[in-house]
């Protein structure tokens, strides 16, 4: 009688391990990148190392990011990335892994980046337009005819925010209202252009969507929405249409990735240079919004992690640092603790929960009829 009673207790519990397991978890995943920086090693590195562990967990060599989150955001050179790991090829694939989009940024970061030459009492000098707009032209163009992929072309949701000067106010390109209408729908390569006209380099990027009838003046996305994961949450949180099953942030798990904190030792003499405030600026609205962020996933910690480098600006910071430096947590009300757990051992344990949940259904792009060069030619 006895051991009919522990054996009834036993299987009760692989009973109940196992229906906890075959559970299905409903989350919907958010992957969002931060602008600021011309190099985005922090979250090069990150998405890399994502990717990576997606790849082990899996025991797929061909996973990718994009195969694993619902939407994508991402802000200046953070939009450039996510635009590639989202654009999708003639068969609804990202176009690029997350280590071939990091590359194609490295190795032609001299043409994004290109300064023009100017006279030599130019206290800044400025960047090249013409070449930054020739590269995203060729990273978001489609083969056989030439033609420019849209915000429609891309594989999975995706978000980037500008400043629009007409408006005077924030503007967030997104796939759901590009699919609704051509007005919204607006080619990928001036979205990240528009995203990235940082008013300290470059001159505000007028751009008209693909039907000519909405038209923007824009400037870096990155005064407004530097880190873009607040708006991806409110436009999930909102858009009934595409996630249904979202009612709050329990049902989320989202993952940031800044790019390094911004160096604003320049001000401490009081005399603050214009691209010293836009640094400030850009660091005040992502530590803002992590801030926030942080507030509103008190109550359950894993679901909301956030990747940065602390007290080194983009620029300096070494690849092999990125993944080895202590996590940063926000905490409620103000204030942050340093954790125990690296950067890399924080991507590792969110992937670990990002596989278990499994891949999403895959809510393919209005238009896969195209096939893109991935700059076979130009790497």
């Amino acid at each position: 009688m006895e051991l009919s009673k522990v054996t009834l207790e036993i299987f009760s519990k692989l009973e109940h391990k196992w229906l906890s397991h075959c559970k299905p978890n409903n989350k919907t995943r958010i992957l969002s990148i931060d602008g600021g920086g011309t190099t985005a090693i922090v979250a090069g590195e990150a998405l890399i190392h994502l990717e990576d562990q997606i790849r082990l967990r899996t025991s797929d060599p061909h996973a990718q990011v994009a195969d694993f989150f619902d939407i994508v955001a991402g802000t200046g050179i953070g939009a450039i990335l996510a635009a590639m790991i989202t654009a999708g090829d003639s068969f609804g694939r990202p176009l690029y892994t997350a280590r071939e989009a990091v590359r194609l940024v490295t190795e032609r970061n001299s043409e994004l980046y290109k300064f023009k030459s100017g006279g030599v009492f130019r206290r800044r000098r400025k960047l090249s337009s013409r070449s930054m707009d020739n590269v995203l032209k060729q990273v978001f163009q489609r083969k056989e005819d030439g033609r420019l992929l849209t915000l429609k072309d891309t594989c999975k949701p995706l978000l980037i925010p500008c400043f629009d000067l007409k408006s005077s106010a924030p503007f967030v390109f997104s796939r759901a209202d590009a699919s609704e209408s051509p007005s919204f729908d607006f080619e990928l390569w001036k979205v990240c252009r528009a995203t990235s006209a940082t008013p300290s380099h470059f001159k505000p990027f007028d751009l008209a969507s693909v039907d000519g009838k909405t038209l923007c003046s824009a400037v870096d996305g990155g005064l407004v929405m530097n880190n873009p994961t607040a708006a991806a949450v409110t436009h999930v949180l909102h858009n009934k249409h595409d996630f249904p099953s979202v009612n709050g942030v329990d049902d989320l798990l989202v993952l940031s990735l800044g790019n390094g904190s911004s160096n604003t030792k320049a001000c401490e003499n009081r005399t603050c240079s214009t691209p010293s405030v836009v640094d400030i600026v850009l660091n005040g609205v992502s530590e803002t919004i992590d801030q926030m962020l942080g507030n509103a996933f008190c109550w359950n910690r894993t679901d909301y992690v956030r990747i940065q480098a602390s007290g080194l600006g983009s620029e300096a910071m070494r690849k092999e640092e990125v993944l080895k430096e202590r996590g940063l947590e926000s905490l409620p009300f103000g204030g942050k603790r340093l954790l125990t757990e690296t950067n890399g051992n924080r991507i590792d344990s969110f992937v670990q929960r990002l596989v278990a949940t499994g891949k999403p259904s895959p809510p393919s792009s209005p238009c896969k009829d195209s096939t893109v060069n991935p700059l076979a030619n130009g790497r």
